[in-house]
């Protein structure tokens, strides 16, 4: 796939995946900002099994209710990014954006306006679609959110990557608390009333494709297949992304539990 514009526009390598673990896709987005020097999108069209998602300093007991993630084994990720919680599955659209500085020189590689440069990228693949629009750090229709985003920012590159609900269980939600720290918009809504499905407004492949359409105005697309997500042997690469281990959970959910007896007292 090509722009048309080859030499003017930096190039953009776009990899599409399905079914792909979360964490091995972290781990893959990481080590493509650290030890690559290329602009690349991912997409992955759902996980393999129900995981919850937690930035990179997320709290299990602020977040989470332990109790019930323990006793339904649902895997626990902490991402090498910030942002807030998710609980993804097979219904849950990924897509990465990992870029140069350069290769956007109207973005200053800052959170907000790297947020506002994908607002506006993603303006374009829903026009028509619903009443889109960034809120706070959100992608919404209307006051109900379907993105959520977070990024990392290094010396010379930066990722935005964004957990699209395309469709939810909500049954889900419930292992999720409502964070202390949420957007003025929610106004304290549950996930039943703050969240809503994509799939009414949009098919997957259609935001798929629209997406990727949408990426031409900004780069050379080309489309690449990776055979391998393990780094090369010449590559000191550790991924920070990792799974939150049963006992550590388990300690979190004790000291919870303690806190709150300790409070009634």
């Amino acid at each position: 796939m090509s722009s048309g514009n080859v030499g003017r526009l930096p190039l953009m390598n776009v990899v599409k995946f399905k079914g792909v673990p979360i964490l091995q896709q972290l781990h893959l987005e990481e080590r493509l900002l650290r030890t690559s020097p290329q602009n690349w999108c991912i997409v992955n069209d759902g996980t393999d099994e129900p995981t919850i998602v937690m930035g990179i300093s997320g709290k299990p007991a602020e977040l989470l209710e332990i109790g019930s993630v323990l006793q339904d084994k649902i895997p626990v990720v902490k991402r090498f990014t910030g942002g807030g919680t998710v609980i993804v599955d097979h219904r849950t659209i990924f897509i990465s954006f990992i870029c140069n500085k350069d290769a956007v020189p109207t973005v200053q590689p800052y959170p907000r306006p790297i947020m506002s440069w994908s607002s506006q990228l993603y303006s374009k693949v829903f026009q028509g679609v619903g009443d889109f629009s960034l809120r706070e750090n959100d992608y919404v229709f209307g006051n109900r959110k379907f993105g959520g985003n977070a990024q990392s920012i290094t010396k010379g590159r930066w990722i935005h990557h964004t957990s699209f609900l395309w469709d939810y269980e909500m049954m889900n939600m419930a292992y999720l608390k409502l964070p202390k720290r949420a957007p003025d918009y929610r106004q304290a809504r549950d996930h039943s009333d703050f969240i809503c499905r994509m799939k009414d407004y949009i098919s997957r492949q259609e935001f798929i494709n629209r997406t990727i359409s949408a990426l031409d105005s900004h780069f050379s697309v080309t489309s690449l297949e990776l055979k391998s997500f393990d780094s090369p042997d010449d590559t000191k690469f550790m991924p920070s992304s990792r799974l939150l281990g049963k006992q550590e959970l388990e300690e979190r959910f004790e000291s919870e539990s303690g806190n709150v007896i300790l409070q009634s007292l």
